[in-house]
């Protein structure tokens, strides 16, 4: 039977393209793990997309997952078909310019075709309390990394 795990994801740039922190909580079982990182020059929306490919490499198994962003640019790709149509199509947008952070898309498909993902949009800086701690904690990587 797979296991049942919920990924909380957020990236943060100070400055875009900037220094950048990102955060996963993985949550299984009433037990948490966090992971985090920094970038030296990136832009937030990779720092987005890298929350949920370095939360989704912590699993060891195939699992149940539920991803919780609040990044449009990371739940849409997924909700609205973004992804598909952009590996039907050679990596290109309807507007026929190259998809930008490619390699973390490619990752991110990687990794979720290991496991049953449901991607769910949360609202961001509201009353989600993981949202809000991976924010804290994707900013904190920010200021720890750049003094």
């Amino acid at each position: 039977m797979r296991k049942r795990v919920d990924i909380y994801t957020d990236g943060a740039c100070s400055g875009n393209p900037g220094a950048g922190g990102w955060c996963a909580i993985l949550i299984y079982n009433n037990h948490e793990k966090i992971v985090s990182g920094f970038e030296n020059f990136t832009t937030n929306n990779r720092m987005e997309l890298l929350s949920v490919v370095k939360g989704l490499k912590e699993l060891k198994e195939s699992c149940y997952v539920s991803i919780y962003s609040d990044s449009s640019y990371v739940t849409n790709a997924f909700i609205l078909g973004w992804i598909n149509y952009w590996r039907s199509h050679e990596w290109y947008t309807k507007s026929r310019n190259e998809v930008k952070n490619r390699d973390l898309w490619e990752d991110l498909i990687e990794e979720s075709e290991k496991h049953i993902v449901n991607i769910i949009k949360v609202k961001g800086h509201s009353d989600n309390f993981y949202n809000n701690r991976c924010d804290e904690i994707a900013k904190f990587e920010i200021k720890k990394n750049n003094l």
